[in-house]
């Protein structure tokens, strides 16, 4: 018979999914680690399979769902370890990470493109590595303040100069592009996406783990800095898919589990893994890192600061250019050759003639609302980019200007030959670049404000034509008395400089792909981007041919991030070189597998045994008995190797079989288990998995190995406990997450989900689960 239930988990919280069940097709579900969410997939309208996240709160609150546009399905979903990050993998070969409490995609790592014949996302993992951990503070005042003063290098080297200056402004919602439209529209998602590194977290290296479905395995760290794109085959001329991941924040070593991608789902392979730049590197991982990071989301920042420009300056041209070609044509026509619209108008001012056709354009076509809306269109272009460049493009240089200056100083500090993967030339390069952003942002501003004073003249002139050329000859003589007063010269000025072109047209207007591609290589050959740009903008004032590409913003931010996107890829390829496979273990026990987990485990204190990697096992055919694999491993100086591995089977007491399981930490293993018969008894079990009442013995791939029945009497190898609130619940999947203490202390949990997918419930696991400790044989 089975022990007896001593005691019933807390339910912390459930709900009802009713809005939107987890999808059948892909019934993959997530705990945020820090706080009360639950990520889940559903299907989305017309029963479109698996493309729809959820996220929810207690008591059945949906905090965001997000669908793509294209439809593509999702593959996977992983919060990070610090609950900060959703890593959501599509089917479009993209890893997209949304914030807490939004569905804007914060980062976008295409995986998909690196490696090619890529599918899809199969499996993701965020973990720590290289030190750190959840802990409990660092003790009293005093003890903080003694070790910061004692740490001086360590504070100055993680200074956040940045954070003296004022936060970047929101960019607005319309007029964007792509995936960032939405990303940087509000304040909170600014503070979100740009988060200082923290001197606290120096240690601290995250590594995103990305299995696809073709056998390549992508890395990243620090949310979506990319290392690259990996293939290990343990055995030549198979294909292996990425099935289950374990890190530990005390040590550089990863392990993998592999399975034969179209095998008989008889083995796995367990293969470590090791990131030898985490253990081991000539700058400080994480400020390398986050620098790199934050550069890139400036630099993604600026893009689209850059096309809210553009769209601005259109906005300014558009409408006004609509108005002028419906008199142009009529103006052609006329008698002795005819004029152009700048033609006209100035004759119009210089004697106070209006010909037929321009009187006719500004009763009949322009009048008053059609002039309104030009001085709307105007004005309001031309403020908004006024306030893009003073509020958005020019800060975001600066943050890029800091940024690169640390970067050059870590160059110069650095030999090259210590493989940081960037030198100070290339920094002083992309300094250059920024530099010259920074001189056309501010002949923007000049320009900008110039056209302003100019127009506001000329369109209070222009409402005077309209009125005086509609009105009685009676009020048309107040309205001369009007016009009398005006700066007749800033009209002119206008109507030559800015009424069918501007002098902005330079930095945004329609560029030639010869005069782009010709600019660009002239620029790669040139030693000095700003000395040759200042060439070029006194040979435009002089009205010399000059290089049309060169002062244009989109060519310089896209020539920025080109050249950015050059260092990031050499810092990843030196990086990339320090990642290891090393020799796998083969685990099967001859049956095809239903269910598996790893974890690793460390203990520092034991150099023989520091490491072990500990896989569990289900099979198909037999569900009342779970097998553990013990894997030793053995290394040094960041480069691991596998040991011996030794296996032994744990048989649940009778009548009772496993519905699911999940480690929980470095000591226990826990089995979701039902009784048979119409009414089944659910209950959660909890193995001491390395303790030493169970006898691992030398296993032979292919065989079971001995197994051992759990008996009533020893408590102290495993527990069990039941559910409260459990009645008519049938739970068919079990979710295990260990206590976090990041944002006060949240105890273990497991969540189950519901066999009809649309009701999962929350427990709380004991405290005593988690505060054992159980000696490693």
């Amino acid at each position: 018979m089975p022990p007896p239930l001593r005691q019933e988990l807390n339910l912390l919280s459930q709900s009802r999914l009713a809005a939107a069940p987890i999808s059948s097709s892909n019934s993959a579900i997530s705990i945020n680690p820090a706080i009360d969410l639950l990520a889940t997939v559903s299907d989305g309208d017309n029963n479109a399979p698996s493309n729809t996240v959820h996220v929810w709160r207690a008591n059945d609150q949906i905090v965001f769902k997000h669908a793509e546009r294209s439809g593509v399905k999702v593959e996977g979903i992983k919060w990070k370890e610090d609950g900060q990050f959703l890593a959501v993998g599509w089917g479009d070969g993209v890893v997209r990470l949304m914030g807490l409490e939004s569905s804007k995609t914060v980062h976008c790592i295409n995986v998909g493109e690196q490696g090619g014949g890529q599918e899809g996302v199969k499996e993701e993992e965020t973990a720590g590595g290289g030190g750190g951990g959840d802990g409990d503070g660092d003790g009293d005042w005093r003890g903080r303040m003694v070790r910061d003063v004692l740490d001086l290098p360590h504070e100055l080297t993680f200074l956040e100069v940045e954070t003296a200056l004022p936060k970047l402004s929101p960019l607005p919602v319309s007029g964007g592009s792509g995936d960032d439209m939405f990303l940087f529209s509000s304040t909170a998602s600014l503070d979100f996406v740009f988060r200082p590194c923290k001197a606290e977290e120096a240690d601290d290296v995250h590594v995103m783990v990305v299995g696809m479905e073709d056998g390549g395995i992508h890395l990243s760290i620090y949310d979506s800095f990319v290392i690259g794109m990996f293939r290990h085959s343990p055995v030549e001329g198979e294909v292996f898919q990425l099935c289950g991941h374990s890190s530990h924040p005390e040590t550089s070593t990863h392990i993998l589990l592999l399975k034969p991608k179209g095998g008989d789902g008889t083995r796995l392979h367990l293969v470590p893994m090791d990131l030898t730049f985490v253990h081991y590197s000539p700058v400080n991982l994480s400020l390398l890192a986050s620098k790199m990071t934050m550069l890139q989301n400036l630099l993604r920042y600026v893009k689209q600061t850059q096309t809210h420009m553009t769209s601005e300056w259109k906005s300014t041209r558009e409408l006004p250019q609509r108005f002028l070609n419906g008199v142009e044509d009529e103006l052609k026509k006329m008698e002795g050759g005819g004029l152009n619209i700048v033609q006209a108008l100035y004759h119009t001012v210089a004697t106070g003639h209006v010909f037929a056709p321009v009187k006719e354009w500004l009763v009949d076509v322009v009048a008053e609302r059609g002039h309104k809306r030009w001085e709307k269109a105007v004005v309001s272009g031309l403020l908004n980019l006024r306030g893009l460049v003073h509020e958005n493009l020019i800060p975001a240089l600066e943050r890029c200007g800091i940024i690169l200056s640390r970067m050059l100083g870590i160059a110069r500090f650095h030999d090259s030959e210590e493989g940081i993967g960037f030198n100070a030339s290339q920094i002083t390069r992309l300094l250059d670049i920024v530099s010259c952003l920074t001189v056309i942002a501010h002949k923007i501003l000049l320009n900008v404000m110039d056209e302003l004073e100019y127009f506001t003249v000329f369109s209070t002139w222009l409402r005077l034509q309209i009125d005086q050329q509609a009105s009685s000859s009676s009020a048309s003589e107040e309205l001369t008395e009007k016009e009398a007063t005006m700066d007749h010269a800033k009209v002119l000025t206008y109507i030559q400089r800015y009424l069918t072109s501007s002098p902005l047209a330079m930095y945004f207007d329609q560029i030639t792909k010869e005069d782009y591609i010709k600019d660009q290589e002239y620029a790669e050959d040139n030693p000095s981007l700003l000395q040759m740009l200042e060439k070029q903008l006194k040979r435009q004032e002089s009205g010399q041919p000059y290089m049309r590409a060169l002062p244009h913003v989109d060519f310089l931010v896209n020539y920025l991030t080109s050249r950015a996107n050059k260092v990031f890829q050499n810092i990843a390829e030196a990086e990339k070189r320090g990642v290891l496979f090393g020799k796998d273990a083969v685990l099967s026990i001859g049956e095809k597998i239903w269910k598996h987990d790893v974890r690793l485990c460390v203990k520092p204190e034991d150099e023989a045994t520091g490491q072990t990697a500990y896989t569990a096992l289900v099979s198909e055919t037999d569900k009342t008995t779970v097998i553990l694999f013990k894997t030793i491993i053995r290394g040094a100086k960041g480069i691991s190797e596998l040991g011996s591995t030794k296996a032994c089977g744990v048989s649940l007491p009778e009548g009772r079989s496993i519905v699911d399981f999940g480690f929980l930490d470095e000591n226990s293993l826990l089995l979701l288990c039902c009784t048979a018969g119409n009414n089944p008894e659910y209950s959660l079990l909890k193995i001491k998995y390395r303790s030493l009442s169970l006898l691992y013995r030398q296993y032979e791939p292919g065989h079971r190995p001995q197994t051992r029945a759990l008996d009533r009497d020893d408590q102290t190898l495993f527990s069990t406990v039941g559910f409260s609130h459990l009645s008519h619940f049938t739970p068919v999947q079990m979710e295990v997450q260990k206590t976090c203490r990041l944002h006060g202390e949240i105890p273990g949990r497991v969540c189950l989900v519901g066999k009809d997918k649309a009701m999962y419930k929350t427990y709380a696991l004991p405290k005593s689960w988690e505060d054992a400790d159980t000696n490693d044989q």
